[in-house]
Protein backbone atom coordinates (compact mmCIF):
# COMPACT_ATOMS: atom_id res chain seq x y z
CA UNK A 1 0.00 0.00 0.00
CA UNK A 2 1.45 3.37 -0.91
CA UNK A 3 -0.13 6.76 0.46
CA UNK A 4 -1.28 9.42 -1.94
CA UNK A 5 -1.28 13.50 -2.27
CA UNK A 6 -4.58 14.86 -2.84
CA UNK A 7 -6.10 17.88 -4.21
CA UNK A 8 -5.91 20.07 -1.30
CA UNK A 9 -2.13 20.48 -1.56
CA UNK A 10 -2.56 22.08 -4.48
CA UNK A 11 -1.06 25.75 -4.18
CA UNK A 12 -0.80 24.91 -0.58
CA UNK A 13 2.34 22.88 -1.10
CA UNK A 14 3.11 22.16 2.76
CA UNK A 15 6.21 20.50 3.07
CA UNK A 16 6.25 19.37 6.44
CA UNK A 17 5.37 15.95 5.32
CA UNK A 18 9.01 15.47 3.60
CA UNK A 19 11.17 15.58 6.36
CA UNK A 20 9.69 12.41 8.36
CA UNK A 21 9.94 10.00 5.34
CA UNK A 22 12.49 7.65 5.79
CA UNK A 23 12.54 7.02 2.13
CA UNK A 24 12.55 10.14 0.05
CA UNK A 25 9.61 9.13 -1.68
CA UNK A 26 8.27 12.61 -2.03
CA UNK A 27 8.45 14.51 -5.70
CA UNK A 28 8.30 18.61 -5.83
CA UNK A 29 6.33 20.12 -8.59
CA UNK A 30 5.53 24.09 -8.95
CA UNK A 31 2.65 24.10 -7.04
CA UNK A 32 2.07 20.56 -5.89
CA UNK A 33 3.85 17.31 -3.81
CA UNK A 34 3.34 13.79 -4.94
CA UNK A 35 4.28 10.86 -3.51
CA UNK A 36 6.33 7.86 -5.86
CA UNK A 37 4.08 4.31 -4.73
CA UNK A 38 6.99 2.27 -5.73
CA UNK A 39 9.01 4.29 -3.08
CA UNK A 40 6.51 4.29 -0.13
CA UNK A 41 6.79 2.01 2.52
CA UNK A 42 3.34 2.86 4.27
CA UNK A 43 5.42 3.70 7.28
CA UNK A 44 2.32 6.33 8.11
CA UNK A 45 4.60 9.68 9.39
CA UNK A 46 3.68 11.69 6.62
CA UNK A 47 0.34 11.64 6.87
CA UNK A 48 0.00 13.52 10.31
CA UNK A 49 2.70 16.10 9.42
CA UNK A 50 0.23 17.30 7.01
CA UNK A 51 -1.17 20.53 7.94
CA UNK A 52 -3.75 20.88 5.10
CA UNK A 53 -4.65 16.72 5.72
CA UNK A 54 -4.27 16.18 1.85
CA UNK A 55 -2.30 13.19 2.49
CA UNK A 56 -4.12 9.19 2.65
CA UNK A 57 -3.52 5.59 2.45
CA UNK A 58 -4.29 4.51 -0.74
CA UNK A 59 -7.27 2.19 0.80
CA UNK A 60 -9.05 4.98 2.02
CA UNK A 61 -8.94 8.01 -0.11
CA UNK A 62 -11.68 10.41 -0.35
CA UNK A 63 -14.27 10.24 -2.83
CA UNK A 64 -13.52 11.68 -6.03
CA UNK A 65 -10.11 11.78 -4.69
CA UNK A 66 -9.34 8.02 -6.61
CA UNK A 67 -7.60 9.42 -9.17
CA UNK A 68 -4.61 10.89 -7.68
CA UNK A 69 -3.32 7.55 -6.82
CA UNK A 70 -2.29 7.22 -10.77
CA UNK A 71 -1.83 11.21 -10.94
CA UNK A 72 1.13 11.07 -7.95
CA UNK A 73 2.41 8.03 -9.71
CA UNK A 74 2.69 9.64 -12.76
CA UNK A 75 4.64 12.81 -11.84
CA UNK A 76 6.85 11.25 -9.78
CA UNK A 77 8.24 9.68 -12.75
CA UNK A 78 9.29 13.75 -14.22
CA UNK A 79 9.37 15.59 -10.61
CA UNK A 80 12.97 15.72 -8.20
CA UNK A 81 12.73 14.26 -4.66
CA UNK A 82 12.24 17.04 -2.25
CA UNK A 83 13.83 15.50 1.18
CA UNK A 84 13.75 19.28 3.20
CA UNK A 85 10.91 20.90 3.85
CA UNK A 86 10.10 24.68 2.39
CA UNK A 87 8.00 27.72 2.88
CA UNK A 88 4.47 26.86 1.37
CA UNK A 89 3.07 29.18 -0.28
CA UNK A 90 2.42 32.66 0.63
CA UNK A 91 -0.50 32.31 0.00
CA UNK A 92 -1.20 28.67 0.98
CA UNK A 93 -3.64 29.60 4.05
CA UNK A 94 -6.42 31.06 2.01
CA UNK A 95 -6.20 27.88 -0.64
CA UNK A 96 -6.27 25.14 2.15
CA UNK A 97 -9.60 23.45 1.66
CA UNK A 98 -10.52 25.03 -1.19
CA UNK A 99 -12.16 22.39 -3.58
CA UNK A 100 -12.08 22.36 -7.56
CA UNK A 101 -8.46 22.88 -7.33
CA UNK A 102 -7.06 20.27 -9.86
CA UNK A 103 -7.52 22.96 -12.66
CA UNK A 104 -4.72 24.77 -10.86
CA UNK A 105 -2.14 22.07 -10.65
CA UNK A 106 0.80 23.26 -12.74
CA UNK A 107 2.63 20.34 -14.14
Amino acid sequence: MTFVVTENCIKCKYTDCVEVCPVDCFHEGPNFLVIDPEECIDCTLCEPECPAEAIYPEDDLPEGQEHFLELNAELALDWPVITERQEPSADAESWDGKEGKLQYLEK
